[in-house]
């Protein structure tokens, strides 16, 4: 670096400028650069100090130890953090479960394929081997032909030879003998033609016979030679099966090593998102909102419910909307008489009869206040509509009798099982929801959940409820999407 230069362009018209040495001056220049280095070296440790210290400060165990020493402001940013940092971690390995999802998926198809080809070749040995024991056979044929040509070749051969034998014979005789022996000449003569022509014909004959042999090797040649061909190709399909079935077996251990790779980043990613609901767990906590959370507040929730069991956090939303406006609504009726179920209106006092159904619900919205120490007579609850029994608690608007099928799976989940604390009423409400279909987020499993929320039934004439429902979902989640990419 050109000091002089840099000096120059520090340099500041002052009295007290004018006034350093030139060692004071590099002094200065030194120091400076100094503190550079050591800023350029330090800052990327504090960093990585940072993120090391992070990872550590997530651990349950640490926010724990931070809850009673850092003010409520200070921890929720903490554990908002923690959750930032959980769902990156999370985003990570959902993109290395994928990656190793599709070498999975490839190795799958190569031994499917490897297991189609070995099964391929097996048929062409087993029909080669076949073809080789027909061809057996015609070559154990065609040598028996062979073999009864030859003989009638030799027969043939001795036929001539008689016949032969028989012309000279008569060819020998004297003129004498012929007369003796034969009642006229002209007889003499017609035997020794008739010899001639069976001479003729047995020659004849033996060349057909001598050709037919000659075709009978060439063919039992030609058979060998195949069977010989068929035989190589079974020795090559037996070693490009034992090359396939090596192959698979390479592709098989990979397999193996591939699978326990997936499962541990499955296992891997369980262990995080369980950490991020133990987070969202805490923040909601945190909030203390008893009756009605904000908007941001009971989508943290619904999320913190969503991983326990799978329904999407629009949805339920738009159902606690629709019951209770989120917990700002949870009744505008008293019970008065638990023998007939008759109430008053809260704001007026007025009489209002069917507000609890006194034999199915009384009985247990009873025990309900009683365990939780509340006063039945001023709890409030659903009013009834123009049909059917009022009486419904809290947030979710659960009746009495169905609360008391769901409070033993809510307070093992939260730990209480209050109707109308926020989160009891979210995971209940979701449970409900679970249980008639809705975790499969198809608009026809999601609208008949949440008909059989509002009525026990899909019954259209009350399909304004789901209508609605789906729509407030349409805008939560639109809403949602906005939140989650700012």
């Amino acid at each position: 670096m050109n000091f002089q230069i840099f000096r120059e362009a520090k340099r500041v018209p002052s009295q007290a400028k004018r006034g350093m040495g030139e060692c004071g001056e590099r002094l200065v220049v030194y120091t400076f650069i100094f503190l550079i280095l050591i800023l350029l070296v330090v800052l990327p440790s504090f960093a990585f100090l940072a993120e090391e210290d992070l990872e550590e400060t997530c651990k349950i165990e640490t926010l724990e130890e931070l809850k009673d020493d850092l003010p409520q402001t200070e921890y929720r940013q903490i554990l908002e953090k923690c959750q930032d940092y959980y769902q990156e971690l999370s985003l990570e390995i959902e993109k290395d479960i994928t990656k190793t999802e599709k070498e999975k998926n490839t190795l799958t198809n190569q031994i499917s394929l490897l297991k189609k080809k070995i099964k391929n070749l097996d048929y062409q040995i087993y029909q080669s081997n076949l073809m080789v024991k027909d061809l057996q056979l015609q070559i154990g044929d065609t040598s028996v032909s062979i073999d009864k040509t030859s003989l009638k070749i030799e027969d043939s051969k001795e036929r001539i030879s008689v016949i032969l034998r028989t012309i000279y014979e008569e060819d020998q005789k004297s003129l004498y003998e012929i007369l003796v022996s034969e009642n006229t000449l002209s007889d003499f003569f017609e035997n020794l033609v008739a010899l001639e022509k069976l001479n003729v014909k047995n020659r004849e004959l033996l060349e057909e016979i001598k050709i037919l042999k000659f075709d009978l090797e060439e063919q039992k040649e030609d058979l060998e030679t195949d069977k010989t061909d068929l035989e190589k190709a079974v020795i090559l399909h037996n070693l490009q099966k034992e090359e396939s079935e090596q192959t698979k077996k390479e592709t098989d251990y990979f397999l193996k090593i591939t699978e326990s790779e997936y499962q541990k980043q499955l296992r891997e990613q369980q262990e995080i998102q369980k950490k991020a609901q133990e987070i969202r767990a805490r923040i909601f906590e945190l909030v203390g909102v008893p009756e009605a959370p904000t908007f941001g507040e009971a989508y943290e929730l619904a999320k913190y419910v969503e991983g326990i069991t799978g329904i999407r956090p629009a949805l339920l939303l738009a159902v606690l909307t629709q019951e209770s406006n989120i917990g700002k609504n949870v009744g505008q009726c008293y019970l008065q008489d638990p023998k007939t179920g008759a109430g008053i209106y809260i704001k007026t006092g007025s009489k209002r009869s069917k507000v609890m159904s006194p034999r199915r619900d009384v009985p247990h919205f009873l025990k309900i206040c009683a365990e939780l120490g509340r006063d039945p007579y001023q709890t409030p609850v659903s009013c009834p509509m123009s049909y059917g029994w009022g009486g419904a608690m809290g947030p979710a608007q659960f009746i009495p009798a169905t609360w008391q099928k769901y409070k033993e799976r809510v307070r093992a989940i939260t730990g209480s099982a209050d109707p109308w604390n926020i989160k009891d009423a979210f995971v209940a409400a979701a449970l409900y929801l679970t249980d008639y279909g809705a975790a499969k987020r198809t608009y026809n499993s999601e609208w008949s959940a949440a008909m059989i929320y509002f009525s026990g039934t899909t019954n259209k004439k009350y399909r304004f409820y789901g209508d609605s429902v789906m729509s407030l979902a349409s805008r939560y989640q639109k809403d949602i999407d906005a939140l989650e990419s700012s």
